[in-house]
């Protein structure tokens, strides 16, 4: 049996002739390889000069090989930023590392085209290490360069998108906003509205308007959520309470209407509701003071800073989100706001807060003592106040604050002369 038989009558291995006409295949694909491979070849002198040139390369760039080969060095290849670059960057790190690799470079075309391409070149050494010449490979880079382009083009516009949508953002979060608050007679008020994201528009809002005989309506609340859906629960929340303080001011019959319509509005598979805390002003006698009843659907308690010194929240804890139930809990508080007095109204974001990396949060507690430590003060000033310390808070304010403040202005001091 012959080495190339398997027992069974079938060969196992080439023959001779088969053999050598493989053999003669591997060598003539090696030359083939080089001179049509996928890539471009070139093997430089040490002074750049080219030596050695594959088809591939002179196919991309339109020139004949007598024409590069001997005569042109391969900087002569590159643009004019391509030379530059090449004699700061690219032959100083490849006299030093010996290798540079996937370098971004573009050549020049005997058309005057350009061709992007990424460069690696290697220096090839002696036995005793001694440079003797530079082998270089050249791959196409066209379809990453469109790529890439058409990547920054994608970016761009994205960019512009999201310059439109924070646009967008802005101006639709204003609109639920007062342009400008009222003044009101006898009173200095002052609200600040913080955004904690630009991309998103916030639920939280506030508004002072007038009512009849001389009152004066105001309101600040939180709507779950952020984007459109709560925008479009901000809206309606701020004109039903408008609305409905001017067909009854009560404060508890503003909200009552107000959890009556959200509750109608939103009560299938995605229910929507709000914190909200509802005033009613009332001047009070020839002394300059207020009379403020303040109803709360399940909103912080406000702050009343006293021209003594003192500051306390006004209880009025067990009133039921707005929206949840058909007939929700109000609860309610009457207080008298004499001359020096002011009162802040705010909302949770300020409160729940992050304050360091473990996620504490500011918390009801330290807003009152910081309450504290501003009494007596005005609504100017308070405003002021909680708005430097949402700065100083940062990034920890995840979400919108909206704060409002009402101050009864001491009398002025009479003259002795």
């Amino acid at each position: 049996m012959s080495e190339a038989d398997d027992g069974h009558g079938c060969e196992t291995g080439p023959n001779d002739e088969q053999a050598a006409a493989f053999s003669a295949l591997l060598e003539d694909d090696a030359e083939d390889l080089y001179e049509n491979a996928p890539c471009g070849y070139l093997s430089t002198l040490l002074d750049g000069q080219i030596a050695k040139v594959n088809k591939t390369l002179l196919d991309w760039l339109g020139h004949r090989r007598e024409e590069l080969v001997g005569r042109k060095r391969f900087s002569d290849l590159l643009t004019v930023g391509g030379k530059l670059y090449h004699e700061t960057h690219f032959a100083p790190l490849l006299a030093m590392q010996g290798e540079v690799r996937s370098i971004a470079l573009e050549l020049q075309a005997a058309d005057g085209s350009r061709l992007p391409v990424l460069v690696t070149s290697t220096v090839k050494n002696s036995e005793d290490g001694q440079p003797l010449l530079i082998r270089t490979t050249v791959v196409d880079a066209r379809d990453r360069r469109a790529y890439e382009t058409e990547l920054l083009r994608a970016r761009q516009e994205a960019d512009r998108e999201r310059d439109r949508l924070k646009a967008l953002t802005a101006t639709l979060q204003r609109s639920l906003l007062p342009p400008v608050l009222d003044d009101v007679p006898g009173l200095d008020v002052a609200a600040h509205y913080h955004i904690a994201s630009v991309d998103e528009v916030g639920g939280d809002f506030y508004d002072l308007f007038p009512l009849a005989d001389g009152t004066w309506g105001l309101f600040l609340g939180d709507v779950c959520g952020k984007g459109a859906d709560a925008a479009a629960v901000t809206s309606l929340a701020r004109y039903t309470l408008r609305a409905a303080a001017v067909y009854d001011s009560d404060p508890v019959a503003v909200l009552g209407n107000l959890n009556t319509v959200l509750n109608h509005e939103y009560n299938g598979t995605d229910p929507r509701f709000c914190t909200v805390i509802f005033g009613l002003l009332t001047p009070v006698g020839d002394g300059g003071a207020f009379q403020i009843t303040l109803a709360s659907g399940g909103h912080p308690p406000a702050i009343l800073m006293r021209a003594d010194g003192s500051a306390d929240e006004l209880p009025t804890s067990g009133g039921q989100l707005v929206g949840v139930l058909p007939d929700a809990h109000i609860a309610t508080i009457t207080v008298l706001l004499d001359p020096g007095d002011t009162l802040l109204l705010y909302t949770d974001g300020l409160t729940e807060a992050h304050t360091d990396q473990s996620g504490g949060r500011y918390g009801d507690e330290a807003l009152l003592d910081f309450a504290r430590s501003l009494a007596p003060t005005t609504a100017s000033e308070t405003i002021k106040a909680m708005g430097d310390l949402l700065d100083t808070l940062g990034t920890g304010v995840d979400d919108d604050t909206a704060l409002l403040a009402i101050n009864v202005p001491r009398p002025p001091v009479k003259s002795s002369s």
